[in-house]
């Protein structure tokens, strides 16, 4: 696993940024392209959920650019600590799903942004100036959709949430889903093993899925993980 690790300062009073994507390539890219920018630094860089809340809590970032599908923790929850934890850090979603449902989870958990992965370089200079500015910032693509839903309601209740999910059974759905087992997942959340079971049952009757097939197609259907996380 990619450790958090320091980003090369300029010297400069820039914009901080916390690069949270688990992608070792996409990663490299993008930090070579947002060092390229004037008055931008990246002074950490996390390969999952877990290490981008923790790098924030260390480095106190300006912003937190994070992938959505994050492994371990998605962007979603990572969002929710990170806001919890260090509040003035400003994150943006980074991501290739455009659909409302996502958007409104994001943003409802603390995001100031959310970006297309598939956008240009320009634009997501734009979207970090913007939220540093104290606006919030949409892709295009995604920002009808955004709307959308929140006029007729339609991405309530139908979201990563599911129906009353605790961010616990949120935290453990994922895990499930990238293949932990019982003990591996209290080892990582410092539970015990009858405590995990415990939130995997309640989990499994709010959604009313019994089997790890069909938690993980949950889970890659509401965005909380992907196949390739």
């Amino acid at each position: 696993m990619t450790p958090c690790v320091r980003g090369v300062s300029g010297g400069s009073m820039g914009i901080r940024i916390l690069l949270g994507e688990y992608c070792n390539l996409m990663r490299q890219g993008l930090r070579a392209l947002l060092e390229c920018q004037d008055g931008l630094e990246v002074v950490a860089e996390a390969a999952n959920g877990r290490e981008a809340v923790r790098a924030a809590r260390e480095f106190r970032s300006d912003i937190a650019l994070l992938c959505v599908t994050m492994p371990e923790l998605n962007g979603i929850e990572a969002t929710r600590q990170i806001k919890a934890h260090t509040p003035n850090t400003k994150v943006i979603a980074l991501s290739v799903h455009s659909d409302g449902e996502m958007v409104t989870e994001m943003l409802k958990a603390g995001a100031s942004g959310y970006v297309l992965a598939t956008c240009y370089v320009e634009e997501l200079v734009r979207a970090i100036r913007a939220v540093m500015g104290g606006q919030t910032y949409l892709s295009p693509e995604v920002a009808g959709f955004v709307t959308e839903a929140l006029l007729d309601g339609s991405g309530a209740g139908r979201g990563p949430n599911g129906p009353g999910l605790t961010p616990r059974e949120r935290e453990i759905l994922q895990l499930v889903a990238e293949g932990r087992n019982t003990k591996q997942i209290a080892r990582q959340l410092s539970r015990s093993a009858k405590t995990i079971e415990m939130h995997r049952r309640h989990l499994m009757q709010k959604l009313n899925l019994y089997s790890i097939s069909e938690l993980t197609k949950y889970a890659i259907r509401k965005g909380l993980t992907s196949l390739d996380a």
